[in-house]
């Protein structure tokens, strides 16, 4: 790993980790620093990308309250559901409530 590659891990993490909705920090900090060291570059931009968008916005397609356009639909979004579904354990039920 270069070190470019470790400053733009290091400030995905404190994206992730400082959203300001405390929530989404909770999801998507752990997330980065478990899963994005192995992410490839393109998988990267998508969740640089992802975490462009409003807090707001971004936690509701997380936990599935409202659809996520087609646009940030993608393997990096299901895998931050995975993520949420394995480490907080939800039952099906309590999504999008």
């Amino acid at each position: 790993m270069t070190i470019h590659d470790e400053t733009r891990l290091k400030r995905l993490s404190f994206r992730a980790w400082r959203r300001g909705f405390r929530e989404a920090d909770l999801i998507l900090g752990p997330f980065v620093d478990t899963h994005a060291r192995h992410l490839s570059a393109e998988g990267l931009d998508a969740l640089e990308d992802l975490l462009a968008h409003p807090d707001q916005d971004l936690y509701a397609w997380i936990i599935e309250r409202e659809p996520a356009p087609e646009a940030v639909d993608s393997e990096i979004l299901a895998a931050i559901r995975r993520f949420r579904d394995e480490v907080y354990k939800l039952p099906g039920a309590v999504r999008g409530a």
